[in-house]
């Protein structure tokens, strides 16, 4: 785990802190590319930046399909573990955001989270909704894994950020977070078909996803 003074030092560079910043402020994953055209810099320099802050666990890299020939390529985004005191709005963060708007507009907490999920970035198709849906649970430290079986796809969360809140009120967190699901897959293809609840202690909760049907079936918590 890397410590404060650790993080102090990487974000310490000028030019580090404005890829980070960079990196916070995106809706979506980064190339080297895009930060190379934003600030004007090497390629080679770009990565050395990246790979201290990824040293210091405040960004995380990923590999993403190309779509044809070539070498996947590496994408950056926040890490899941990045404290809001770097400016950064980290997973505990957003949640008191979704809370917050349930107490202000007195909706259901799934339909905050659909509210919530509708403001990501859309999917073209199924497996892309498979994607950005897994990306976002990575992003609130979920550590998400995919499973397929056929037509059906789970999303299995190995791990739960919001153990605590969980446990003392797990029929909210878990409606926020299935609602955001559903919001994030809308129009995709996929159906958030529900969410299986674990024990947040021991991880291990599943988003259920089936191919999207015209009548725009919803997911149910169980």
């Amino acid at each position: 785990m890397a410590t404060l003074q650790q993080q102090a030092r990487a974000l310490g560079d000028r030019t580090r802190h404005a890829i980070f910043r960079y990196i916070t402020d995106a809706d979506a994953p980064v190339g080297v590319a895009e930060l190379t055209d934003h600030l004007g810099l090497n390629h080679n320099a770009i990565r050395q930046h990246l790979a201290k802050l990824v040293d210091a666990q405040l960004v995380v890299g990923a590999t993403a399909p190309t779509g044809g020939r070539g070498r996947p390529r590496l994408m950056y985004e926040l890490h899941p573990t990045a404290d809001s005191r770097w400016g950064a709005v980290g997973p505990y963060e957003r949640l008191s955001l979704m809370l917050t708007e349930v107490l202000r507009t007195g909706d259901s907490p799934e339909t905050v989270g659909v509210r919530t999920g509708e403001t990501y970035p859309r999917a073209n198709d199924a497996d892309e909704a498979v994607t950005n849906l897994t990306d976002a649970m990575a992003r609130l430290g979920f550590e998400p894994e995919v499973r397929k079986r056929g037509a059906r796809t789970d999303i299995v969360l190995e791990n739960c950020p919001f153990e605590t809140a969980a446990l003392a009120d797990p029929t909210t967190i878990c409606a926020l977070h299935l609602g955001l699901s559903e919001g994030i897959a809308e129009g995709s293809g996929v159906a958030v078909e529900e969410l299986i609840a674990k024990d947040p202690r021991r991880a291990g909760c599943r988003l259920r996803l089936r191919p999207a049907t015209d009548d725009g079936a919803t997911g149910e918590q169980h």
